[in-house]
């Protein structure tokens, strides 16, 4: 009985070696931390139903980030918060696996609230195990959305005020109250009662999942000695005292035996319904291709910059299309910062002859500046021996850098003298197909007449294509 309680899960790996090379078969929580106990008992649990090969455990940030040191299963790290949405994805691209989001109380109440709402509203057939230890416990001791009222923090040294941060917020209590969870119970980590009662109930949460029954949510009020300043043993008596009278220990809401099983239905689409949904149909038609162009391609990394409004993203999806006209693999990605406003709006666009790792225009060999602060922002980014066109129209200052090609063009001038300001895109995409030769300037119309909702604005925009081709041809043949 003493070895079988000694033992070591299987699903533990036997020596952490993630951990690095200080005390490899301990683990980094604090004496009487409840992580200990909760992992032990999560690893017992998988062991009992054979399932650890497909088991996939997503930790966010907190104390639980480093469960991947211990758990001999798939292990993933997700954003703040972010857990209940990456458990989302993994359990729905593999309805096989055993997904489990294991969060703290500052992650999942606090800026993971919206995740954890509508995961559980949603019914995903994953289990949450929510470990409640009333503060931000790996950042310092921070106030978190279940301290207590009258709880001193770091953050509240005279003690949580309902008039000043409000009420603890009781998850439990308020994801019972959705349609969709099949199973939410409350437990403790107090003595071997509360133990054992938490054993069952991650259990029973684990066993739904098998089963397909649908959203499991176990909250654990689990110690922090450290934190908390207490000993081990006084942290336990303070769960009882305090937390267990405002988070009592119940099952809020199990529906498990009379839940059906899910199903997910998993729409295979056809390359034409696929086109159709985005309205390309038109792409469908097969089209002879150039192999020798395609293979001489010179991969373009592009940068498109400037104002909210001057069509920079315009210019990204119509480089593509074109792009991918002619059999190139491509990638469009725009970035909506907050400095969109008055800023820089900007898209990442890849043009190439192979398949694109990344999306991300990190170090472009192309840049295209409509406006200053697109240049001041970019400009170190651009490797070496790289393409700057600088829209002088606006931007005034010239590019400081003497290693890389650099264009000025009266973008907005010309397109302006066109009688369609906002044609200045359309200005840049024939100078910059002119200057580089990576394909015919005429091979972007059909982009353009496909992409230009208003029709009427259509030959003004191959126009404006026209007049950069003229403006390099004068300038910069």
């Amino acid at each position: 009985m003493k070895a079988q309680l000694l033992a070591k899960p299987k699903s533990f790996y036997d020596i952490f070696e993630r951990k690095g090379k200080t005390q490899p078969q301990t683990t980094h929580y604090c004496p009487g931390c409840g992580h200990g106990n909760i992992h032990k008992i999560l690893a017992e649990t998988l062991d009992e139903f054979g399932v650890a090969d497909r088991t996939i455990l997503v930790s966010p940030v907190g104390c639980s980030v480093f469960a991947y040191y211990y758990f001999d299963v798939g292990n993933i790290q997700a954003a703040h918060g972010r857990a209940p949405a990456v458990a989302t994805g993994l359990k729905r691209a593999n309805p096989e696996s055993i997904v489990i989001s294991y969060q703290g109380d500052g992650d999942l109440a606090a800026i993971g609230g919206a995740e954890i709402i509508n995961a559980a509203n949603r019914g995903e057939n994953i289990t949450v195990i929510f470990v409640n230890n009333a503060i931000y416990g790996m950042t310092g001791g921070q106030m978190a959305p279940t301290t207590l009222v009258g709880q001193r923090t770091t953050t509240s040294p005279y003690g949580r005020k309902p008039s000043n941060e409000g009420y603890p917020i009781r998850m439990c209590e308020i994801i019972s109250t959705l349609e969709s969870p099949v199973y939410v119970e409350r437990t403790a980590l107090v003595d071997f009662k509360t133990i054992s009662r938490t054993r069952r109930a991650i259990r029973k949460a684990i066993k739904n999942q098998i089963d397909n029954k649908g959203f499991s949510f176990i909250e654990v009020l689990s110690p922090c000695p450290t934190g908390w300043k207490l000993t081990p043993v006084e942290a336990q008596r303070w769960i009882r005292d305090n937390m267990m009278s405002y988070f009592p220990v119940q099952v809020f809401k199990d529906t498990s035996e009379k839940a059906e099983p899910r199903v997910y239905e998993q729409k295979q689409y056809t390359d034409r319904e696929v086109l159709e949904i985005l309205g390309l149909l038109e792409l469908e038609e097969e089209k002879e291709h150039d192999a020798d162009f395609v293979r001489k391609f010179p991969e373009q990394i592009l940068k498109i910059a400037g104002f909210g409004g001057q069509g920079v993203l315009t210019a990204g999806v119509i480089l593509a299309a074109a792009a991918m006209e002619q059999d190139l693999q491509v990638s469009w990605i725009p970035s909506y910062g907050p400095e969109m406003r008055g800023g820089t709006a900007n898209c990442s666009v890849i043009l190439s002859n192979k398949r694109i790792g990344s999306p991300l225009a990190t170090n472009p060999n192309v840049l295209i500046a409509m406006n200053g602060p697109s240049l001041d922002a970019f400009e170190d980014t651009v490797v070496p021996g790289g393409l700057i066109i600088v829209n002088s129209s606006i931007v005034e200052r010239k590019v400081k850098r003497s290693d890389v090609r650099v264009m000025y063009i009266p973008l907005t001038e010309m397109a302006s003298k066109l009688g369609l300001t906002a044609a200045a895109n359309m200005v840049c995409i024939g100078a910059y197909l002119e200057y580089t030769k990576i394909m015919d300037y005429r091979l972007a119309f059909d982009a353009i007449r496909k992409s230009i909702k208003k029709k009427k604005y259509v030959d003004i925009n191959l126009k404006a294509v026209e007049e950069g081709v003229r403006f390099v041809k004068e300038n910069y043949a």
